[in-house]
């Protein structure tokens, strides 16, 4: 009994579609119509998906199949510069098993729970985020500091944060301005060169009892924000695994996630939080390593 003839030309007609230019542009065309809407719709969920993971896998087979076909004619930077992309959209589709999830945290309390995006739900993360601090940093502040002598006023000073002011033998220096849940601003006094104490505008200070100067926030400018970061603690079962701060584009990282800060806000009680964000990205080492072939066949040409 013949046995039925099993050929590679029965497959040419898709092996060469499949690697055309056609089908480039096509995936192309898929792509921006993927992306666009998700450029305006506001979400938290940054990941593509399933479709978005399977769109970038027929990307790659593309580019696989197109290399492989015009191989005998490409340079050898070309042929590099196809194995970074290729890596990248390895990564692209290796990274849809991984996740987003977010949490709102209190400054000085802790959550063991995030919301994931993909699966629509708060599930615990096997650690748990405690927000130590929550810290601003703006350009220097126009402020108007008044001066109390006793129950009397001294002078009013007109400066910016990060300047000083005269004050008999004293100079006092406005370190910083605070607008968490209370306005204040913190100064420095000194005699000389030697630091005599600190103080706040309100009432805080750690000044020599005898000193006969209290400080009063008059008004200060809208200040424009230069920093935005937070102080966390992971811990488990107790324990501190890992302490460190976030920021927006500086994560903590811990193991395969990232904690991102990506937002700070108060309630309506004026309490404080963070919005952290974790991923959890196994895709990123296979990017990175793509952008470092893609220089190398670059520095080829």
């Amino acid at each position: 009994q013949e046995r039925p003839k099993w050929s590679l030309k029965r497959f040419e007609w898709l092996y060469h579609f499949l690697g055309s230019k056609k089908v480039t542009l096509g995936l192309l065309m898929v792509l921006s119509l993927f992306l666009i809407p998700r450029t305006l719709i506001k979400t938290e969920d940054i990941q593509l998906g399933t479709w978005g993971s399977i769109l970038f896998g027929f990307m790659g087979l593309n580019l696989l199949l197109c290399t492989v076909q015009r191989i005998k004619t490409l340079a050898k930077s070309v042929i590099i510069l196809h194995i970074g992309i290729l890596m990248i959209f390895a990564g692209v589709v290796i990274s849809s098993f991984g996740y987003v999830a977010t949490v709102n945290i209190y400054e000085g309390t802790k959550a063991d729970k995030v919301y994931r995006w993909d699966i629509k739900k708060d599930v615990p993360i096997g650690v748990d985020i405690m927000v130590k601090n929550i810290n601003v940093q703006y350009y220097p502040v126009a402020v108007k500091a008044g001066v109390l002598r006793g129950q009397e006023k001294f002078g009013l000073f007109m400066l910016k944060t990060g300047e000083s002011f005269r004050l008999e033998q004293f100079t006092v220096k406005a370190d910083s301005l605070e607008l968490k849940q209370v306005e204040k601003l913190n100064l420095s006094v000194y005699d000389g060169d030697n630091l005599v104490g600190t103080a706040n505008t309100l009432g805080e200070n750690t000044l020599p009892a005898d000193f006969p100067y209290e400080f009063k926030l008059v008004a200060y400018q809208n200040p424009s924000l230069k920093r935005l970061w937070v102080d966390l603690s992971l811990s488990k079962d107790s324990e501190v695994v890992i302490e460190g701060t976030s920021e927006v584009n500086h994560p903590l990282t811990w193991g395969k996630f990232s904690f991102y800060n990506t937002k700070v806000d108060t309630d309506k009680y004026g309490l404080p939080f963070a919005g952290i964000q974790i991923t959890n990205d196994p895709g990123i080492p296979y990017v990175y390593a793509g952008f470092v072939v893609i220089g190398a066949g670059l520095l080829m040409f």
